[in-house]
């Protein structure tokens, strides 16, 4: 396998912020009116985005503010300035695409400016500069317009291009793009992307020695 763009996840799959960010939701929803425990919220909103969590929630019983979306990003983005992880081996799959002049670009259901806090500080920032891409300017995740945005820009085409994503809305976003997808689940669940074509992926190691990058 010999791609010519690698599509980037961002939370879950460069920097590990799943549990801090579902740990701060909990405490949040908790105060208004919904119990829900940090591994629940991760089950129910990871690979979403705020606002279609904070609409479930309601249905579910919330009783949330107007302005409860901006509220909850402040909530998230004052604990991931306290510093977050690069996940295990994905600094050396970077290198090794970069070296073998493979294109990458990140795919993220998540806000820009909530990226640009995660990855700066390892400089993953700056390592996908201009080839950013965010649900909050583009129809997120699973709909596949993003990753054909990016294969549009790239000039790269779906059979050229693999994926790498956590969660089962980008493995389904890249299976309806007509990209291969390597299901990341380094935690053990690769239950979660059953039905979804992705490849699981338990570590990067496994993705690097599926491109044969060595």
């Amino acid at each position: 396998m010999n791609p010519e763009l690698v599509i980037f996840d961002c939370d879950g799959v460069l920097v590990d912020t799943e549990n801090l960010t579902c740990r701060v939701i909990s405490l949040n929803l908790n105060r208004h009116g919904f119990a829900i425990t940090p591994e629940d919220t991760h089950t129910l909103f990871a690979g979403g985005t705020i606002a279609s969590a904070g609409a479930e929630a309601v249905r579910r019983g919330a009783s949330l503010p107007a302005d409860w979306v901006d509220q909850m990003y402040t909530e998230i983005f004052d604990a991931l300035r306290q510093g977050v992880d690069v996940i295990d081996g994905v600094t050396e799959l970077i290198d090794l695409l970069a070296q073998n002049g493979v294109a990458m670009a990140i795919a993220s259901n998540g806000p820009v400016a909530k990226m640009e806090i995660t990855l700066r500080p390892s400089g993953l920032w700056d390592a996908f500069a201009g080839r950013i891409y965010s649900g909050h300017d583009h129809t997120p995740k699973p709909a596949p317009d993003m990753l054909l945005r990016i294969m549009e820009d790239a000039e790269v085409s779906a059979a050229q291009t693999v994926m790498i994503d956590d969660m089962p809305s980008g493995c389904q976003a890249a299976r309806a793009a007509g990209i291969t997808c390597f299901g990341y689940v380094a935690d053990g669940d690769p239950a979660r992307i059953d039905g979804t074509g992705a490849i699981p992926a338990p570590s990067m190691t496994a993705i690097i020695n599926a491109l044969k990058l060595r």
